[in-house]
């Protein structure tokens, strides 16, 4: 591809001779901008034929291509090379039925460690190189079903290991799109630099302990790790099966929920999905209620928020965070806290990395490069940063306090149950809606930084629960660090947390896309129109 240079105006309209069979008598006029798009904005604009899906997918491939290495962002892994392919066929399906899917031509952008048919999935290892499984993961299959386009796989922290930087073998370092000697935090990190710098429109991440909710609040995105059994694990090779989920990262609450409606559901390969039975939205587009805080009782989990290590400037927004939910008209409960908190935390994690990985690869037999863990271990080809993390896990617990494992599920691992028990009686008890607190108490480190305060808080309340939790940009901290306020809510409350959360976003508006990412790919053009893209 041939990319005609950073300052290239490229105007996505639809070319004068239209194809036969087109949806409507005459295209419209004017230029699609490409980037900081909706899913919305972006089916109106194919409804109306100002644009065609092969040239959006143009757009995107171009600032990837202009953007994501030149800078050393370095969010993407690989690029799909039917992408165009996929783009053509959604253009020809739209003229001949005059009809577009769900999420027709949204290019997604997915986690490297969710199984593609037609790319390599490695979790970030070089032991993974070339693995091509024979399809889709549940999540990917949905959202291909649903028209999205899969653009590109993103880069993770390898195995998915690190909350706190992006760096994989297969690809290196990924970089905050803020400010590029910061990281985008860990493992979804690629996911959330690309979502985040314009290169997709919307990504998927997964989320054991913080993956979905820290790169998505250090990227000024909005996160959602649902409730655990509202998405499909299965096609996504594990950390922590008992804590893991799949969810959407997005520029805005309602992509999220866009994406959202289409990947939620109960799958047969995932038995925990069969809870979902009954209490998935159809769509998750309808909570998007402007006024849904009104009314809303909403604690603030002080524990979080007066994290003696936290930066003041994360504070103040989170103040100002509450005093704009109470303007929404929300009735605030400050503080709130679990007296008990430090002794129901203890002890809660639980996994075996090993067992999880090894039934993985067993599924995938023979096209997998290895079949068990230990076998990986033995080649040597991860960074030295897991490789304390891969021994461990293949090595006999020297008690049983040094590794709780086998685990039961969230929902039937007694010390998660008595925490989450105690969780919602002491919601019940000040007759909460949901919690907030800052998603984390710190400013996105420096790259290489792994000894200043993190300030994560999401290992604890949503993954040891199974509780959904969602991330809407607060504002930005020492000029250009995103800073994110997290909703949590009870099991299956996502209709709820997504109201809440559109509500705090639109009265606040602080999403705004990262400077020197805005040189290409909007307003941009067909095929038949630009001669900067062959």
């Amino acid at each position: 591809m041939k990319i005609a240079g950073l300052s290239a105006l490229i105007t996505l309209t639809l070319a004068a001779a239209c194809a036969p069979g087109t949806a409507t008598a005459a295209p419209a006029t004017g230029p699609f901008e490409l980037r900081e798009t909706t899913v919305a904005s972006t089916l109106e604009a194919l409804r109306a034929r100002r644009v065609t899906c092969r040239a959006l997918i143009e757009g995107y491939l171009a600032r990837i291509h202009a953007l994501d290495q030149p800078t050393r962002l370095n969010a993407i892994v690989t690029i799909n090379p039917g992408a165009l392919g996929d783009a053509a066929r959604l253009d020809a399906e739209f003229r001949r039925t005059r009809t577009l899917r769900q999420l027709h031509c949204v290019a997604v952008v997915v986690k490297d460690n969710y199984d593609t048919k037609d790319l390599q999935t490695t979790a970030g290892s070089l032991a993974m190189k070339g693995f091509a499984p024979a399809g889709d993961a549940f999540m990917v299959a949905r959202l291909r079903a649903a028209g999205a386009v899969v653009l590109a796989k993103s880069n993770m922290a390898e195995w998915a290991f690190s909350p706190y930087k992006t760096e994989s073998s297969i690809a290196g370092i990924t970089r905050n799109p803020y400010a590029l000697d910061r990281v985008p935090a860990g493992s979804s990190g690629g996911t959330a630099a690309a979502v985040a710098a314009n290169l997709a429109e919307v990504g998927l991440g997964t989320d054991t302990g913080n993956s979905i909710r820290g790169p998505s609040s250090h990227a000024a995105l909005v996160g959602i790790r649902p409730t655990i059994g509202l998405t499909s694990r299965a096609g996504i090779i594990p950390l922590f099966s008992g804590n893991d989920v799949g969810g959407p990262m997005a520029r805005s609450v309602a992509d999220a929920a866009a994406v959202l409606s289409v990947v939620a559901g109960r799958d047969p390969g995932d038995p925990v999905t069969a809870l979902a039975a009954g209490r998935t939205a159809r769509d998750y587009t309808r909570y998007l209620d402007p006024k849904a805080l009104r009314g809303a009782r909403i604690g603030v989990f002080r524990r979080y928020l007066d994290a003696p290590t936290g930066d003041p400037e994360v504070k103040s927004l989170a103040e100002r965070a509450i005093s704009d939910l109470a303007a929404q008209g929300a009735v605030i409960v400050d503080p709130f806290d679990l007296e008990d908190y430090e002794t129901l935390t203890r002890g809660l994690w639980c996994g075996d990395f090993a067992a999880d990985l090894d039934r993985y690869l067993s599924i995938h037999g023979a096209r997998a490069p290895y079949h068990t863990l230990a076998q990986i271990v033995a080649s040597g080809l991860y960074l030295p940063y897991v490789a304390d993390h891969l021994r461990a896990a293949i090595r006999p617990p020297a008690s049983p306090e040094d590794r709780r494992a086998p685990c039961p599920d969230v929902y039937h691992d007694a010390p998660k149950i008595a925490f989450r028990d105690a969780l919602l009686e002491r919601m019940r008890k000040a007759g909460l809606d949901a919690i907030v607190y800052p998603t984390w108490s710190n400013p996105p480190r420096k790259v290489g930084d792994m000894d200043s305060p993190a300030g994560d808080n999401s290992q604890i309340l949503a993954p040891q629960t199974g509780f959904p939790a969602i991330t809407v940009p607060m504002g930005f901290t020492h000029g250009s660090l995103p800073a994110g306020l997290t909703f949590l809510g009870p099991a299956f409350s996502e209709p709820a947390l997504i109201g809440f959360a559109y509500a705090y976003e639109q009265a606040t508006r602080h999403r705004r896309p990262p400077a020197g990412f805005d040189g290409i790919g909007g307003p941009a053009r067909t095929r038949t129109e630009d001669q900067g893209i062959h």
